[in-house]
């Protein structure tokens, strides 16, 4: 799956400025997810800030409180199990009543 980062690895979240994203984190083009925005996609894998990548979608992380769940997108050649994901992801799903379903 082709994702565009709109919040690369380091940056700022723009409306809570203390938390500072640990991953790169984007959406697929032209792809609209249960709050009418794009899909969101946390990218897992990649150790430096990107602007675009490619990569295997392996999980949905679903909020049982929001409106949108988040895809998970491994970079290729890598493998993360459930709780290496959970973990990549706290820093954002622990705010969350969330759930991880992996992808066979």
């Amino acid at each position: 799956m082709r994702v565009v980062v709109d919040r690369p690895l380091g940056c700022v979240h723009p409306r809570h400025p203390d938390l500072i994203y640990p991953v790169n984190a984007g959406e697929p083009p032209g792809t609209v997810s249960g709050d009418g925005l794009p899909i969101d996609v946390y990218l897992l894998g990649w150790d430096i800030p990107l602007t675009e990548a490619t990569g295997q979608v392996v999980a949905v992380l679903v909020r049982a409180d929001d409106d949108e769940d988040k895809l998970v997108v491994i970079r290729e050649g890598t493998r993360w199990d459930d709780g290496e994901i959970l973990a990549a992801t706290a820093f954002q799903e622990q705010f969350f009543q969330t759930t991880l379903r992996g992808l066979p």
